[in-house]
């Protein structure tokens, strides 16, 4: 029998993914996925829908969210599994995330416009849906009005970090996120550490009370992951993996493109509670 696969990195369309929680489970399924986790931004809307959709199909759920948080200017995602999501103070927390986000978003079209791009947050909000809107959706209408020729271009051109129109949003601190997981009885691990491009911020992080790495990721090649796999040792940390699947939203489905084995999603239930 084949080894049980998890795929730990999975966003629906109440972040910035294309896909509802419905047409996520029935991707993974169709996939032979045997768990995935919801780590919408800032978000956990998408998890009971994901784990309604999944009665009865054999697909685990993990409740999960990605936390957007910034160091010194630098972009640095942390992801929660196992989290208990339904507590209140954790959704008023949210709600202000989510307000902060949309504060920040509402200034990028200005910007744009400075840049002969005419949008508006109206359009914006009719691709993001019921979902909160985010860089993706912005990018996804760049291409779709022909402002840019690809998703790559709009970051590289406008919206990555650093670019003509990338806005400083007020965001909480990665130790802010680590903690607020913790309370929530969650386990806390790195997102695609070769984006945040610092490596010794890992041991600050993991005094904090980070307990993973995420290891394998669509933009880590062997090499890269081969790094954070002698880190994840060293400091004996769980290495986790995921795809990072938003739908269509990355150009195509990246879903089961990165796994791991279902060993991994014990470790990290023996880590949580």
């Amino acid at each position: 029998m084949p080894t049980k696969q998890a795929d730990l990195h999975v966003h629906t369309h109440f972040s910035d993914g294309t896909f509802s929680p419905k047409e996520v489970v029935e991707c993974a399924v169709k996939k032979g996925l045997n768990a995935i986790a919801i780590t919408d931004h800032d978000c956990v809307d998408g998890i009971d829908h994901a784990i309604k959709y999944a009665e009865g199909t054999g697909l685990e759920i993990i409740p999960g969210i990605e936390f957007t948080t910034e160091l010194d200017n630098r972009e640095i995602h942390i992801l929660g599994y196992f989290i208990d999501y339904k507590q209140g103070w954790f959704i008023k927390e949210l709600e202000q995330l989510c307000q902060m986000r949309d504060n920040r978003m509402n200034k990028m079209p200005e910007c744009l416009s400075k840049y002969g791009v005419s949008i508006t947050m109206d359009e914006v909000k009719k691709i993001s849906g019921e979902g909160s809107s985010g860089r993706l959706h912005l990018a996804t209408l760049l291409l779709k009005k022909g402002y840019v020729k690809s998703m790559q271009e709009a970051f590289d051109k406008f919206l990555g970090n650093g670019k003509a129109c990338y806005v400083q949003g007020d965001r909480i601190s990665p130790i802010k996120a680590i903690s607020i997981i913790s309370k929530l009885k969650g386990v806390a691990v790195l997102a695609h550490p070769f984006t945040v491009g610092k490596d010794e911020l890992i041991p600050i992080f993991a005094k904090a009370g980070l307990k993973g790495i995420e290891v394998y990721h669509t933009d880590h090649n062997k090499s890269t992951s081969g790094r954070y796999e002698k880190i994840a040792q060293d400091l004996g940390l769980l290495k986790t993996g995921g795809s990072d699947c938003h739908g269509m939203n990355k150009g195509r489905v990246l879903m089961g493109t990165v796994t791991v084995p279902y060993s991994v999603v014990d470790k990290l239930k023996s880590f949580s509670g």
